[in-house]
């Protein structure tokens, strides 16, 4: 695509390199020209001309006659006390335009990934409670990034591992099996996930219960917790499970596919999807063999108690166990065996781990582990590590109950999306069925574009009014001035105008040439988001967009006026500008209203 700042750039490297004039990179600053001088870009000359031993100015008008004489893309310049202004021909502008109405399939197109497989895992619940705000972010974390690595010709394998063997699996079983009488999410009204997460809170209530009542008997809070009959009991059905007992293992089928129902209709609803779901129960074992192997080739060590281990202190960590001594796995026994099989099934060169910070120190063992046993896919393994969501009251805790549901949230965000559109009076004479569709586009894209567009290291607060708010930088912000746009071009057509075809006015205006140039770095957007795994660059573009946009359609008319060259190229311009909102709102799996 056209980047006219980075040919000014290239030019003035060439200048500087034949007048032997020494510089770096960062020395050539080029600024966008202040409303008040006559320009496009202007350069700061003030180092240069002190080692030309030249005057700023004499410096900047010889260096403004060279460009002009040897690049007839550029109009004009002046020097105003060392600071050299570039115009640039207005053909420069409409010619990178016309470029862009010209890609009629997805626009901004990339090959950044062409050949190369990407997996994406995601998601990663437990089978004891509903997804919750954590989970949202995670999970619109990894869809935007499989959406993006797509768009960049990469092929993308989208998966999750189920969590869904183990301690906290038992609790909630271990308290419906007491207290549920044969209580179902169907007689109780309840979709499943949440069905059983309120037994999971139930356990937690029960066993507090007991350990209050050891501890008031006189029995202290270790020994009551270490001989809690409640926590026996766990570690029996936990036993059990493991020995493939018929009526555990029925109970656990039962209450899991409860879960697994209630999670696939939250995926649906929010619109994301897997190529192949993966489940613990089904790996745990899987990393057996490759700990073997270690062992046999000196990798790993055995202690008296039967137990093996790995010496990381070469690398600045400890000593990590294995597997222990009864020979039973540890978690990381299981996420050994996990990769070899996601490598088996796909063999992608690159597996990206989105997973929490909290979890850091585990991936970076996982990595090590498999680099000593000199696994092929060692190397492709990235963790993309997530800061926590918190709530203004503070962190949330799944047992305690005090989470914000996923399901919840978003019905709350439909509901305020309803709430500040009936506000703003712009839907009148909408049918239900287009109301409806509209509050839930809205919610969604508030929730969404709120959890995606802080950078995922960095740990955030949300807040839900904040998030559906039509000013700044929020989804139903960007997605307003999709639905303006829309409805000026809708216009546009009415009267007769070919949307295609850009005008070629004498004048870019300022305003004009802004949105076309960060329209222009769309691609290299694209790009760097891919690369560097990191949708939050590619979301603040999009409303950096937006806001640009808006800015030129207050200050210059769109549909008025006699000069038809310069108001077919405002229509073109908003056209492209409606093309690369719609395109990246839809990598960030985000969808886009007609009309607010």
């Amino acid at each position: 695509m056209y980047k006219p700042e980075a040919w000014i750039h290239h030019a003035l490297e060439n200048l500087l390199s034949e007048a032997g004039i020494p510089f770096t990179q960062d020395e050539i600053v080029l600024q966008e020209t202040r409303k008040e001088f006559e320009g496009d870009f202007t350069f700061v000359v003030f180092p240069f001309a002190k080692k030309a031993k030249s005057s700023p100015e004499q410096f900047g008008i010889q260096t403004g006659e060279k460009l002009k004489e040897r690049f007839d893309w550029i109009k004009d310049f002046n020097v105003i006390k060392g600071f050299l202004n570039i115009s640039l021909k207005p053909e420069i502008w409409t010619d990178s335009l016309q470029t862009w109405l010209d890609e009629k399939e997805q626009i901004g197109t990339s090959e950044l990934g062409k050949g190369r497989k990407v997996m994406v895992e995601f998601s990663s619940p437990n089978t004891n409670k509903p997804l919750h705000l954590g989970h949202l972010r995670n999970i619109f974390l990894g869809d935007s990034l499989s959406r993006i690595l797509t768009a960049t010709q990469h092929r993308v394998i989208p998966v999750t591992l189920v969590n869904d063997r183990g301690v906290h699996i038992c609790k909630s079983m271990y308290a419906w099996m007491k207290e549920g009488n044969g209580e179902t999410p169907q007689s109780s009204g309840l979709k499943g996930d949440h069905f059983v997460g309120k037994y999971y809170v139930l356990y937690d209530k029960m066993y507090k219960a007991e350990i209050e009542a050891r501890i008031a008997s006189g029995i202290s809070k270790e020994e009551a917790e270490k001989s809690s009959t409640l926590g026996l009991a766990i570690r029996d059905m936990l036993r059990k499970w493991e020995e493939n007992d018929a009526e555990i293992r029925q109970i656990w089928k039962m209450m899991n596919g409860w879960v697994l129902e209630g999670f696939d209709q939250t995926y649906k609803k929010i619109n994301v999807s897997f190529e192949k779901v993966y489940y613990e129960s089904e790996t745990y074992l899987l990393g057996k063999d490759l700990i073997e192997e270690g062992l046999n080739s000196e990798v790993f060590y055995k202690k008296e108690d039967g137990s093996i281990w790995v010496d990381l202190t070469a690398e600045g960590l400890d000593h990590k166990i294995l597997l222990r001594g009864d020979g039973t796995s540890v978690y990381i026994t299981q996420d050994i065996g996990t990769a070899a099989l996601k490598y088996e099934d796909y063999g992608a060169e690159k597996s990206v781990y989105v997973i929490a910070n909290e979890q850091d120190y585990h991936m970076k063992v996982l990595k090590l582990i498999l680099e000593k046993l000199k696994k092929p896919y060692a190397s492709g393994i990235y963790h993309l590590s997530y800061g926590m969501v918190e709530l203004p009251s503070g962190k949330m805790k799944s047992r305690e109950g005090t989470v914000v549901d996923a399901d919840e949230l978003i019905d709350e965000m439909i509901q305020l999306a309803e709430e500040k559109t009936t506000e703003l009076g712009k839907m009148e004479g909408a049918g239900l069925s287009e109301l409806s569709e509209l509050y839930e586009t809205l919610g969604l894209g508030a929730v969404k574009y709120y959890l995606i567009k802080v950078e995922p290291k960095k740990g955030m607060l949300f807040d839900p009014n904040d998030s559906i708010d039509f000013k700044g930088n929020t989804g139903p912000f960007i997605q307003y001035t999709f639905a303006r746009i829309n409805s000026l071009l809708l216009k546009a057509l009415q009267n007769g105008y070919d949307l295609q075809v850009s005008g070629k006015p004498e004048v870019i205006e300022p305003t004009e040439r802004l949105v076309l140039q960060k329209i222009n770095s769309y691609t290299e957007v694209l790009e760097e988001s891919a690369s560097t795994y990191n949708p939050a660059l590619l979301a603040n573009f999009i409303f950096e967009l937006a806001s640009l946009y808006n800015r030129f359609y207050n200050e210059l008319p769109v549909l008025k006026g006699s000069d038809q060259e310069v108001l077919r190229f405002r229509l073109a311009l908003s056209s492209v500008t409606a093309k690369v909102i719609g395109t990246g709102l839809n990598l960030l799996g985000i969808r886009v209203p007609n009309r607010m």
